[in-house]
């Protein structure tokens, strides 16, 4: 079963507590059990996190509470591994309000938000004028080993990385600078837990870079185009998945209307292009596999539509089922057990 966050809002429980306003992205907990989405509207000075129960049986959504996000325009949440903490991110825009980058929230028993526990700030900006005039903190992922959040900084091309304290407090302990004007926007973990990949919005380009045994800190080993040359002006990076088996990464390109498959050398952690498979829509901002590996979901926000793939498991190719889930404006998508 998918979940899926839509550009709209959700109504769900009663009262106006209940409702989601634009909820572009949200995390599921391993059991399919609670939700938590963000709300990203950009004339709000602060965003606000929802937690709600998810009946598997049903389908039914039961609010729970939400929190405010100390920054605006809430980019991106996740769960941390050992189901205690909610990490989020705020890309950050406007003036006037709050402005923390990444806030860590406990989680209770009933599965709904604690106040923020700690909260950090990122300082610089980018080559970019019209996008990197500030930070702008676009994901955050933990590592597989736990204990270590990367945030993917799309204003200040870097890749920030944190220890997670007990008490959900933020320890900087690394940064990597990635090329100027990159724009990194989300991060894709290697199941081994060596590797770190990054779709780069700006430049369109995918990078894969080592995790060090000195924790939280990465370096560079191969980058690559996620576009052909020739359709690199006016296209933006979305989102990037890596199959279970870590084998193959998919990357969905807005704009060249695609969804580029890469074949990962799992000793090197160095980069192949595999192909490009059409989205199956337009602007295919989400993308989800699912825990078989057998298909990919592709959230194509600008053609009201979720394109369903099967996945080829030996060569990683994709081949459009003719299947699909039409709703309006899909933003993210994900598995539910």
């Amino acid at each position: 079963m998918s979940t899926v966050s839509t550009k709209r809002r959700w109504r769900r429980g009663t009262g106006r507590d209940g409702d989601v306003d634009n909820p572009t992205f949200l995390s599921v907990t391993p059991d399919g059990s609670h939700i938590y989405a963000n709300s990203e509207v950009f004339t709000w000075r602060e965003g606000v996190v929802s937690a709600y129960r998810f009946d598997g049986q049903t389908a039914a959504l039961s609010y729970i509470n939400k929190q405010p996000t100390l920054g605006s325009i809430t980019a991106h949440n996740t769960i941390a591994r050992d189901g205690t903490r909610l990490l989020v991110a705020n890309y950050g825009m406007g003036e006037g309000g709050p402005d923390r980058s990444v806030v860590v929230y406990g989680l209770r028993e009933d599965g709904g938000l604690t106040a923020p526990l700690s909260s950090v700030a990122h300082k610089g900006n980018g080559p970019d004028t019209a996008r990197q005039e500030r930070p702008h903190a676009h994901s955050i992922a933990e590592t597989i080993a736990g204990g270590v959040a990367i945030v993917a900084d799309l204003g200040i091309d870097r890749l920030v990385s944190y220890r997670i304290g007990p008490d959900g407090s933020l320890t900087r302990l690394a940064e990597q600078a990635l090329a100027p004007g990159a724009g990194p926007r989300h991060v894709a973990l290697h199941p081994g837990g060596r590797f770190v990949f990054v779709m780069n919005e700006l430049d369109s380009t995918i990078v894969s870079l080592a995790l060090d045994n000195l924790p939280g800190r990465l370096s560079v080993i191969d980058t690559k185009p996620a576009v052909p040359a020739a359709a690199r002006d006016g296209n933006h990076c979305a989102d990037i998945q890596i199959s279970p088996d870590g084998r193959f990464l998919y990357s969905s390109n807005r704009g060249h209307v695609s969804v580029a498959v890469f074949s990962v050398d799992q000793e090197t952690g160095t980069l192949a292009l595999v192909d490009y498979a059409p989205c199956g829509g337009a602007t295919p901002r989400n993308l989800a596999l699912t825990p078989s590996g057998r298909h990919l979901f592709s959230a194509n926000q600008n053609a009201d539509r979720i394109s369903i793939f099967a996945r080829d498991a030996a060569m990683g190719r994709l081949a459009d089922t003719g299947r699909s889930i039409d709703i309006g404006t899909p933003m993210c998508v994900k598995i539910v057990p």
